[in-house]
């Protein structure tokens, strides 16, 4: 099912061959591994702002997911089901141990489907800004996605996912491409309540106080997981079974949360704490 093949690129950089897709990854630091997910339209380069605080203490692997950043398209949907089995591969190709896995927005949705799919791969998910509905999207912002494709290119050059893909692509004129997928993927209905609700994998929901959808709809996130039913009790004893946690953090928004020192903090609390 799946072929390996790494050669170095620059710095950190490789590559490995899985599930047809010849996937671009980083790795920083040392320590307990965390693969980390990006958002839609970006790259693992998003993340540098937070990334000395991430590398600290964890082995950080950045994955460039299908399509995106030094990851060339292949002929299949922007599908994260797909995608996550993208990176149950890579941590078979790697060797890893059940490493944590954080993603966010279109890496958070990557993410969960990695827990969903393959559990005993995962050692504790954190997903960041990842609805679990699209009907819980805002109103305005589900009109907006609708609109997505390739003509939307040329009205997104000088914006910073453009010089991006720009830069590091291996085909840069696959940008209009990218566009139809992931357009065609935001207008697809989709609801992973029953697989949340099903999920054994320690999370962490996190959000913006100002996100994509609103802060209750990550309540109910975390309702799902048993939280936030009952006191938790002087000694926590009341806390979800599962290990379950929410975070919703204020000031932010879907377009800044993943450089926010608050992500970070948050993240490494959970993923750190009790080990």
């Amino acid at each position: 099912m799946t072929t390996a093949q790494r050669d170095e690129t620059h710095a950190q950089g490789r590559y490995a061959d899985v599930n047809g897709v010849h996937l671009y990854y980083e790795t920083h630091g040392e320590g307990r591994p965390m693969i980390l997910l990006h958002g839609g339209l970006t790259s693992g380069e998003m993340f540098a702002p937070i990334l000395p605080a991430l590398t600290a203490k964890h082995q950080v692997i950045l994955v460039d997911l299908q399509g995106h950043g030094r990851t060339a398209d292949v002929d299949r949907p922007l599908d994260m089901a797909l995608m996550a089995d993208d990176v149950a591969a890579l941590i078979d190709l790697l060797g890893l141990d059940r490493p944590d896995v954080v993603g966010f927005s279109l890496g958070g949705g990557v993410a969960l489907h990695t827990a969903f799919r393959r559990p005993e791969k995962v050692g504790r998910l954190v997903a960041a800004s990842a609805h679990i509905r699209r009907a819980a999207v805002h109103p305005e912002l589900l009109a907006q996605q609708g609109q997505v494709n390739a003509a939307a290119a040329e009205y997104m050059k000088g914006t910073p996912m453009y010089e991006l893909y720009q830069r590091v692509a291996p085909r840069p004129e696959d940008f209009p491409r990218l566009l139809d997928k992931i357009g065609e993927a935001m207008r697809k209905d989709f609801d992973f309540t029953e697989q949340v609700r099903a999920l054994r994998v320690p999370t962490l929901v996190v959000a913006a106080d100002a996100d994509m959808a609103p802060p209750s709809h990550f309540v109910e996130v975390f309702g799902l997981l048993d939280g936030g039913r009952r006191d938790g009790g002087w000694a926590g004893e009341g806390r979800p079974a599962g290990g379950h946690a929410l975070a919703i953090l204020p000031g932010l928004t879907h377009y800044d949360i993943d450089q926010s020192p608050l992500f970070a903090a948050v993240t490494l609390d959970f993923l750190d704490r009790g080990r």
